[in-house]
C-alpha cells in the first residue's frame, strides 16, 4: 500500500504535539524550510589565486634545488685530496711559467709598461693595488719570522689561503708557511733596458698578518699603516 511522502513526519509531529501545533510545525518547518543552493564551482578569491601560485613556484624552486649539485664541502675535498697539489707536479720548472704571467701582470697594476710608465712606485700611488694583487705565481722569500728555520726559505707561490702561503722551492718541495709573524719579500721586473742594461726590479715586503685573507677578498679590503709590535 503506498503512502504519501509526507505521512511520515506528519505522524511523528502527531505523536509529539497537538493536531493544530504539529500542523503548524510542519508546514512552517518542513514545507516552507528554505533550501539554499550553492554553485558546485566557486570563483576564488584573488588571495586564493596568489597563494596557488606561490605554492606552485615553491614547488618548482624544490624541484630545482634537489636537481642542482651542491658544492663540496671543505672536509670532503681534503679527504678527496682536490686541495693537494701531485707529487708529479711538484716540480719547480712547471710554475716558471706562471712566474712570468706573473711579472707581466704585476707590470700593468703598477703601470710600467707603455710609454707612460710611471718614474716612482709610492705606497700612496700603488700600495693599493699591489695589496690587492694576486699573489700566485711571485718568487717570494721569507726574511724575517718568529721561526729562525723560516729565513731564507724561497719559492713560486702556488696557493695562498687565508692563513698560509704555500712555495714550490727550487728542490721540488712544496711548504706551506704560515702568515703569522711573517714577512715575506718579493720582487716585480721592471722592463726595458738603461744604459744597455736591465732595469733593477722593484723590491717589496709584506707582512703576512696585512694580508691574512684569500685572494679574492683583499680586492675590496682598505690597507691600513700602523705598527706591528710583534716582529
Amino acid at each position: 500500500m503506498a503512502t504519501e511522502p509526507d505521512a511520515f513526519p506528519k505522524a511523528l509531529l502527531a505523536r509529539a504535539h497537538p493536531p493544530a501545533v504539529a500542523e503548524a510545525l510542519y508546514t512552517e518547518r518542513v514545507v516552507k524550510r528554505p533550501l539554499y543552493i550553492r554553485a558546485t564551482s566557486p570563483q576564488p578569491s584573488a588571495r586564493a589565486t596568489r597563494r596557488k601560485e606561490l605554492n606552485a613556484r615553491k614547488e618548482k624552486a624544490r624541484a630545482r634545488s634537489t636537481l642542482k649539485p651542491r658544492p663540496l664541502s671543505a672536509a670532503k675535498k681534503r679527504a678527496l685530496g682536490l686541495l693537494e697539489i701531485p707529487k708529479a707536479q711538484q716540480k719547480y720548472e712547471i710554475y716558471e711559467g706562471l712566474h712570468k704571467l706573473w711579472a707581466g701582470y704585476m707590470a700593468e697594476i703598477l703601470g710600467l709598461n707603455g710609454d707612460g710608465a710611471k718614474a716612482f712606485v709610492t705606497p700612496g700611488s700603488s700600495g693599493q693595488q699591489l695589496a690587492s694583487a694576486d699573489m700566485h705565481g711571485a718568487v717570494m722569500e721569507i726574511v724575517r719570522s718568529r721561526c729562525p728555520s723560516r729565513v731564507g726559505l724561497k719559492g713560486i707561490v702556488v696557493r695562498d689561503t687565508k692563513f698560509t702561503i704555500e712555495l714550490i722551492t727550487e728542490k721540488n718541495r712544496v711548504k706551506a708557511v704560515p702568515k703569522e709573524h711573517t714577512v715575506f719579500r718579493f720582487e716585480v721586473p721592471v722592463p726595458g733596458k738603461e744604459d744597455g742594461d736591465e732595469k733593477r726590479p722593484l723590491v717589496f715586503e709584506i707582512l703576512g698578518e696585512q694580508f691574512q685573507t684569500r685572494g679574492p677578498e683583499r680586492a675590496n679590503r682598505k690597507f691600513r699603516m700602523h705598527y706591528q709590535p710583534d716582529l
